[in-house]
């Protein structure tokens, strides 16, 4: 297999088993527990911000984006990152995180938030959030933080418990509620 030989493409409906599969695989029943699956917990993911690897015609790696909010900051939350054993170390994840990256900005998003080891972030443009600035509703490793930002002064903007966008819109009275995306990831 070359690089050539895999395809990218927008997360579908029909690849959500074989990335549970990879998923569970990659990090076990223990990923049920983790503060951002809570997050994820709020609600959906954004499935055209989302990406897969396939070759041949199975998936062999995914990268999911979910809507975060933080005080009056905004972001996705990159994650589940998961790539197949036999295909690792070549190169995939990280070609699906930019493009994930990539799309966000498209999109209009002002920053991406992940939980993960700087060393493999860091070359991506992922850096460390000030400790202290955000919270996440489970225990995590406050150094594991990481953003990269995509408009100027998005991250100082995230302040305070992480959670899904839903759950915090939820919260709001209805008359501070974003009335469409331009607002919510301006």
């Amino acid at each position: 297999m070359t690089p050539a030989d895999v395809i990218y493409m927008p997360e579908q409906p029909a690849h959500e088993p074989e990335i549970e599969e990879i998923n569970a695989e990659a990090f076990g029943p223990g990923r049920f527990t983790r503060a951002a699956y809570k997050i994820r917990e709020g609600g959906p993911h954004e499935r055209a911000l989302s990406f897969v690897a396939i070759h041949g015609e199975s998936v062999i790696a995914s990268v999911k984006m979910t809507r975060v909010a933080a005080g009056e900051g905004r972001a996705l939350m990159l994650g589940p990152l998961a790539v197949k054993p036999d295909y690792k170390n070549l190169g995939i994840g990280r070609h699906l995180v930019k493009l994930a990256i990539e799309a966000a900005g498209k999109a209009g998003w002002p920053a991406v938030i992940l939980v993960g080891d700087e060393p493999y972030y860091g070359p991506l443009g992922f850096r460390r959030i000030p400790r202290g600035q955000v919270s996440m509703p489970r225990p995590v490793d406050l150094d594991r933080l990481l953003a990269v930002e995509i408009k100027e002064g998005a991250i100082s903007k995230l302040t305070g418990m992480i959670d899904h966008e839903d759950r915090v819109t939820a919260s709001l009275p209805v008359e501070e509620r974003a009335p469409d995306a331009a607002r919510r990831v301006g």
